[in-house]
Order: C-alpha cells, then sequence, then structure tokens
C-alpha cells in the first residue's frame, strides 16, 4: 500500500446479507490478492523483500493469541519504509449486527495519542512560537501548582515525564466520566502539590500531557482537537483520525471489553476524556501504519513537510539522560534497545483498548497492534515484537526465527506449585485458580498466568503479561537472579481490627479501586489488576511504593462523623466508598419483583423442561447422617434469605448419594484444620428454582438458575456450603456473605482480608478434591461433577422422605 492517501471510506448502511455476503467474499479475495502482492517491498538495495513467509508465521500466531487470550478483536499493520505490506482485523468489531474487526475499524489507542500532541508542539518549536526550555506558565498562565519549584516547569520536561506533576488530574482523569473541557482539566492542578522536584526523576504523567495540550489551545485560540486535526493528522494523511469521536469514526468504533481477576466481563464505557492531549484520539491501524511511514520519510506527509527530520532526530534522543544512553523516555517517543537496533515506540492503554505503535527507525521497519480487551497490553507488544523480528530476518534474507510457544499447566501440577516462594519484598505468590497457577508479586504488580515452556521452565503468558521466566528447583524457584525457596504458610493472621472500616471497594462500576489487607499491610488494587502495598504514614494516610503506576503518590481517607470511612482520595483523585452487600455480617435482600405469593402459583403450576436422558436411578441421602458434624443453616426454609419468605417447610439437606458421600469425605479432610461444613441448601425443587429467577431483576440473574435450563441443584448434585469453626460453632467470615448479589460474591473476588481468602480458598480445595467445582459467581455454591448423570427433580423434601421411606433410604 502506497503512502498516497486513498479515498475516504464510504460509511453508508449494511448492505442487505445476501448481497454483502457476495461483496464479502469478492472483497476477501482482492485483499488477499492485493496483501500478495504488497507483501514484497523494496530493500535498500532495491531488491525486493518476500515477506508472504511472514504473513504466513504472524497470521498464525495473532489468531491463536485472539483464540488463547480471549480477546474479542485485533487488528494488525505491517510497515516497511513507505508501504503498508500487510494489514487485518481478527474477531469482532461489535456483536449486534455482527461486523468484523479489519485493519480500518476505529480504535481508541490511549497514550499513543501524546505522540501527535508532542509532534503539533514541536512544529510550534521549529517556528519559534513555542520555547522547550522556557517556563510553560508562559503559555498556559497560572494553572500549575503553587510552591515547590512548579513555577519552572518546561515543556521539555512534561514530554519527557519529568515534571514532577501527579498521574492524574483532580479533574478531567482517566477515571473522570463528566465531560469536562481541557481548560478545567488543567486548572484543576493549581490545588495539586509536586510529587518530585521538576527535572530530578521520571514520573510518569497523564496531566502533564494535558498541559502540553492546553499549552497549543492557548497560543493557537482553537480548541486543541481542531488545531491537532488540521496541523498534523490532515497533512500527515491520516484520513480516519481525530481527537474527538466524529460520527464517521464512532459508527466503525470497536466494542471493547473490560474484565477483572474474578472473571467477570463487561462492555468498556466510552466516555471522552477531560484530559484528551494524553489519551483521546480515535483511529485505525491503516491510518497509524501511514504515522509510521512519515516518521521513516523524516517528517514528510502527503501535504509536504509535517516536521522536520532533525526534529524527529532530538524528539528520538534521551532526555534528561547520562551520555550515550539509548533507552528512556525522548519527546513524546518511549526510547530503547530491540535486538540491538534503536527503536521507538509507545504503548496506549484506555477502557477497553490495548494499543502497541514500534519501529525501527534505522531499519524503516515498523508495526502497529490494537487489541480490544483491557489490559491485554503485553500480548500486543509480544505480537509486534514477533512481527519486528521475523521482518528483519527476512530483509536480511535469513531463516525466520521460530516464536516461542507455552502449554497450559495440567491442574495436578497448578496446585502442586501453589504457595509462597522467597522472602520479604522479593518474595512471589504462586496462586492455583480453576485449575491454572498464577503468579503474583509480594512487592505489588499484576497477578499473571505461568504456563509450561518446557519440563522444567513455566512462563508468564496471559493478558497481561508475557515472556518472564521461572526455572523449577526441588525445593524452590528460579526467578532472574533470584534463587526463592518454598516458604510453609501458617493460617493467616486476622486483619487489624482498625482496618475493618477501611477495606472496601471505591469508585464507580466501570473502574474501582480496592483496599484490602495482604500479608499484614493494607493493599490498593487499582484499575482492575495493578496491586500494590501500601505503607501507613499517619492513621488516614498510605504511601504507594516509589514504583509502578502512582510512585511517590498517597492514598488519603475521609471519614464521617461515625468514623467510617467513606471517600479514599487516591493521588488526588475522590472515589466515593461503594455499598457493596451488607458490612455488619446481616443477610442480603431484595425487594422481588413480584409478590412471592403470585410467584409461588406461577411456579407451582409451570412444568420442569423435558429431557431426554438416560439418567442414573435417584438415590437421595440426608448430608448429616452421613457426617453428624455436618450441620445445617437452610436459609430458605426461613425468612432469614435473599427475598425474604420461607420457600421450605422444613431445613433438610439431600444431595444424590455419590454426591453426598463425597462432601461427606470433604468434610472429613477439614477437620484437622478444625472446621465442618455448614450447608445452606443442597436438593432444591424445580419450582422453588422458577420463583428465585421470576422475582429476581434481570440484571442480578448470574446469580439465579435460569428454570427453563434447570439447576444442578434441582438434580440434587449441587450444594450451597461454607465452614464453620468446630470449637465455637460459629460460621467463618467470607469475603462476601451467602446468596450476596454482589462483586464479593464471585469465587475469585480479590478484595477482602487474607484471612477471609485463605479460608474461602481451605474451602475450595476441600471440595474441588472431592469431584466438585466451584460455580462461577457464588463462592459458596459448588456442583458435583456428575450432575449432567441425574434428572431434574421438582419434589418437595417430603415427598422425597416418603417415596424413600418406601425404598429404605434417604434417612
Amino acid at each position: 500500500m502506497s503512502m498516497m492517501p486513498r479515498a475516504p471510506r464510504a460509511f453508508t448502511a449494511r448492505a442487505p446479507l445476501a448481497l454483502a455476503a457476495v461483496l464479502a467474499a469478492a472483497l476477501a479475495a482482492a485483499l488477499w490478492l492485493a496483501h500478495l502482492s504488497r507483501s514484497r517491498a523494496q530493500t535498500a538495495s532495491g531488491m525486493p523483500t518476500d515477506y508472504s513467509r511472514v504473513i504466513a508465521r504472524l497470521d498464525s500466531l495473532v489468531a491463536r493469541e485472539v483464540a488463547d487470550k480471549r480477546l474479542p478483536g485485533l487488528s494488525i499493520a505491517l510497515v516497511d519504509d513507505q508501504r503498508t505490506v500487510w494489514s487485518r482485523g481478527y474477531g469482532r468489531e461489535r456483536v449486534d449486527p455482527a461486523v468484523p474487526v479489519t485493519s480500518e475499524t476505529v480504535h481508541r489507542v490511549g497514550s499513543v495519542s501524546k505522540l501527535f500532541t508532542d509532534i503539533a508542539v514541536m512544529q510550534l518549536v521549529e517556528r519559534g512560537v513555542l520555547d522547550l526550555d522556557a517556563p510553560v506558565s508562559r503559555y498556559v498562565g497560572d494553572v500549575l501548582p503553587e510552591g515547590g519549584d512548579a513555577s519552572r516547569i518546561t515543556l521539555r520536561q512534561l514530554m519527557s515525564h519529568r515534571s514532577g506533576l501527579v498521574r492524574e488530574p483532580p479533574v478531567g482523569h482517566y477515571f473522570d466520566s463528566s465531560g469536562t473541557t481541557l481548560a478545567a482539566t488543567v486548572a484543576s492542578l493549581r490545588g495539586t502539590s509536586l510529587v518530585y522536584p521538576p527535572g530530578t526523576r521520571t514520573k510518569y504523567s497523564n496531566a502533564g500531557i494535558a498541559v502540553v495540550g492546553y499549552a497549543l489551545e492557548r497560543t493557537q485560540k482553537q480548541p486543541f482537537s481542531d488545531y491537532v486535526k488540521r496541523a498534523v493528522l490532515e497533512p500527515m494523511g491520516l484520513a480516519h483520525s481525530a481527537f474527538t469521536p466524529e460520527s464517521a469514526l464512532a459508527r466503525h468504533l470497536a466494542e471493547a471489553v473490560m474484565w477483572s481477576y474474578d472473571s467477570r466481563e463487561w462492555v468498556a464505557p466510552t466516555f471522552g476524556l477531560g484530559m484528551a492531549p494524553a489519551g483521546s484520539m480515535y483511529t485505525t491501524v491503516d491510518d497509524l501504519a501511514r504515522f509510521v511511514s512519515v516518521l521513516f520519510a523524516g517528517g514528510r506527509g502527503v501535504g509536504g513537510q509535517v516536521i522536520a527530520r532533525a526534529t524527529l532526530d532530538s524528539m528520538w534522543t534521551p532526555q534528561f539522560a547520562a551520555p550515550g544512553a539509548t533507552a528512556g523516555y525522548g519527546l513524546g517517543f518511549a526510547l530503547s534497545q530491540f535486538d540491538g537496533r534503536r527503536r521507538v515506540s509507545h504503548g496506549g492503554a484506555i477502557y477497553g483498548f490495548s494499543t502497541e505503535l514500534s519501529a525501527l527507525p534505522d531499519d524503516r521497519l515498523g508495526v502497529v497492534v490494537v487489541a480490544t480487551a483491557d489490559g491485554a497490553n503485553e500480548v500486543a507488544s509480544h505480537i509486534a515484537d514477533e512481527a519486528l523480528r521475523l521482518m528483519r530476518a527476512a530483509r536480511a534474507g535469513q531463516p525466520l526465527p521460530d516464536i516461542e510457544r507455552t502449554t497450559t499447566l495440567a491442574p495436578e501440577a497448578a496446585r502442586r506449585l501453589a504457595g509462597r516462594y522467597g522472602t520479604g519484598e522479593r518474595a512471589v505468590e504462586l496462586i492455583e485458580q480453576s485449575g491454572r497457577l498464577f503468579m503474583l508479586p509480594m512487592r505489588g504488580g499484576f497477578r499473571a498466568e505461568l504456563r509450561a515452556l518446557s519440563d522444567s521452565v513455566l512462563m508468564t503468558d496471559d493478558r497481561l503479561a508475557y515472556g518472564t521466566r521461572v526455572r523449577l528447583l526441588r525445593d524452590g524457584l528460579a526467578l532472574g537472579t533470584d534463587t526463592l525457596r518454598r516458604v510453609e504458610l501458617k493460617t493467616p493472621l486476622a486483619a487489624p481490627a482498625a482496618w475493618r472500616s477501611i477495606i472496601g471497594e471505591y469508585g464507580w462500576d466501570y473502574n474501582t479501586l480496592f483496599l484490602l489487607e495482604r500479608d499484614g499491610r493494607l493493599n490498593a488494587l487499582v484499575e482492575w489488576f495493578y496491586q500494590y502495598p501500601l505503607t501507613e504514614v499517619s492513621r488516614d494516610v498510605y504511601a504507594f511504593p516509589a514504583s509502578g503506576l502512582y510512585d511517590g503518590e498517597r492514598v488519603e481517607l475521609r471519614r464521617d462523623a461515625n468514623g467510617r470511612v467513606i471517600e479514599a482520595i487516591m493521588a488526588g483523585v475522590r472515589f466515593p466508598r461503594r455499598t457493596v452487600g451488607t458490612e455488619d455480617g446481616s443477610q442480603f435482600t431484595i425487594t422481588p419483583v413480584r409478590p412471592v405469593a403470585a410467584l409461588r402459583a406461577v411456579a407451582l403450576a409451570a412444568t420442569p423442561p423435558k429431557e431426554t436422558g438416560p439418567f442414573r436411578a435417584v438415590d437421595f441421602v440426608s448430608l448429616p447422617s452421613l457426617d453428624p458434624s455436618i450441620l445445617l443453616d437452610v436459609r430458605y426454609a426461613t425468612s432469614n434469605n435473599f427475598m425474604g419468605t420461607p420457600f421450605y417447610s422444613s431445613a433438610r439437606a439431600f444431595m444424590q448419594r455419590p454426591a453426598a458421600e463425597a462432601v461427606a469425605r470433604a468434610s472429613r479432610t477439614l477437620r484437622p484444620y478444625g472446621y465442618g461444613l455448614l450447608v445452606h441448601d443442597a436438593y432444591r425443587p424445580w419450582y422453588v428454582t422458577k420463583m428465585f429467577w421470576d422475582g429476581t431483576p434481570p440484571a442480578q440473574h448470574v446469580f439465579v438458575a435460569d428454570p427453563s435450563q434447570g439447576s444442578r441443584h434441582n438434580r440434587g448434585a449441587a450444594v450451597d456450603i461454607t465452614l464453620y469453626d468446630l470449637k465455637t460453632g460459629r460460621p467463618i467470615e467470607m469475603p462476601g456473605g451467602y446468596d450476596e448479589m454482589s462483586s464479593r460474591s464471585y469465587p475469585d473476588y480479590p478484595g477482602g482480608t487474607s484471612l477471609q481468602r485463605w479460608h474461602r480458598a481451605l474451602l475450595r480445595r476441600a471440595m474441588v478434591a472431592e469431584g466438585f467445582t466451584v460455580y462461577e459467581a457464588e463462592w459458596w455454591h459448588f456442583d458435583f461433577n456428575d450432575w449432567r448423570q441425574y434428572p431434574i427433580g421438582t419434589a418437595t423434601f417430603e415427598e422425597i422422605e416418603r417415596a424413600a421411606g418406601r425404598r429404605g433410604g434417604a434417612r
């Protein structure tokens, strides 16, 4: 593909399906022929480089990554100097109507936006309108923090993240969905303090680039987005790019996905940021490929010279660095070495979109990757690295390098390796979860899945991380230069009582801050994936570590008159406390959507779904009859349940005999720990399941079974269960309460205390070892693995007892 712009695509309504299918087939064939013809690019010697094998190898890699990492969509483009030699999309742009991702799908590219903001500034530096080393207050007025040498902050410091400003502005920040203006965003910095003295330390700051963009807006006397489009995007030929969601772009904006450690997924929000210059660009990988070609052309675009070659060279020079340095931040660009070659790049992350733009200016090779899953930057980076490596080999006429592949660990290996390794800040925790193994450093960071690279080497390989190797030793691990011996852990201590009013959730549904206890320290889990241990400064002030997203910043707590924490101010951003479940330990309740009497009448008149079988013979047995230490707290026999009314006439717990015997075995394995099993529910008549479904608001249906499918409870092969203390008889506290319809109910919910999570894991291990699987949304709900072999039942407990009496069973 040449660097000349194509005619803007027509953003029109979709053709009828039959015609669309014909056109799609013809277009696919044409695109395939086009990419084969353009997969030959000229080398410096004038001989063509054949990229067809590179494309085939990458096509296989990308398809595998999209499937393995469950990415909704991904777009990629490869650049050889002035040609886009290949671009393609994978997955879906949107679900309804079904639209595939292409290289022209519109994405939000997050912090890649900063490059265009900084180039716009450098244009004005070339003309003498702006001075990189003058106080930026000359251009933006008195908006910077008072005192602390903020008055001497320069554009150079802001563009290379050496200003010392906070990461996020108090208004218009990453979490702010209110749609505030750039001017208001920058003005809010007046009430902040510098984190570090200007020029002394690298401190990544979105707020800083907002100030840079505001300098453009103020000096050019026009909205930032309009100016950058006219001065940078259009002269470069980026016809499908803008800093606002123009209607033509918004129609083809990909639907992106958010997710969390507890396996929840939801559609990513699309609100704009007040700090637009730092992260609000909308574009396609084809447009970003053209941008890379402009860089390789020394700043020349379709409309002439956009920026001077010498200016680009200055932007690709490490700032505030030692002589000879080759890595760090330049002006806007991240600088590094890739296989001994100079690399300029930038990543981007914004609500469901993960971007990597990477270029080798001396080789004139580049790649752009965008995935539509939150936090998947390592996937994009891994694909980009492999692409550059393959392209360099093809250019040099060398054999293509192999791409390493990992395999999922066997569940028994994951359970065997789980535990703590090492001590102090270098220690890591390996966590088994649903048969997979994850690593979480004790010093903070994110949790990453470990997969097998060989019999003795594991490697991080998931959405969040790739490439960290862990070598298995007889009694420990080798991680980098560290040898970490396995540490036997005792039952965690209870968290300090003073922290009970702090631990919880803060913020919003789309972005929640968790304050939790881990290993005797208060931790902050930020932006769903980044967990940091906090250091107590005073009763209500905690400091982040000197690394990570919020290095040098603090969490400050605000309390009401009763001493309850009602707000966490993280790095200057206010996170209101969220109401999650019940804080006093009382039973969670809902207001049924219809009166319970009406629900009961409809359910009793209904018929369970028909099934074909074959099924095993029904053989119900009462759980306490197999083990008297199994106690009952069947709340559906009382009004103390989520709908506030009795559903059963008596407190009984029946299960199919093999499942019941498995519960009894789990009970025996827990006894040495000092715990027994407390059962809340087991077999449940189908008509009760229908009452639950019909009476629960649709938004909470994940917590109740669909009666059209039948519940595992209806088959006598599921149990709602928890632990109790054998000495006191008291139930054990878990991260969330029974039948609580909230995020705390998920079996991998990351919040709460170490002791709560340890108890939850102990219960889960005992049940899984006996053939149960925990339900995805309820830590207390366990399904016996043979549940499909039993029919749906709707008989009452009394009917079961009468039938069993005739057979001499169900004691």
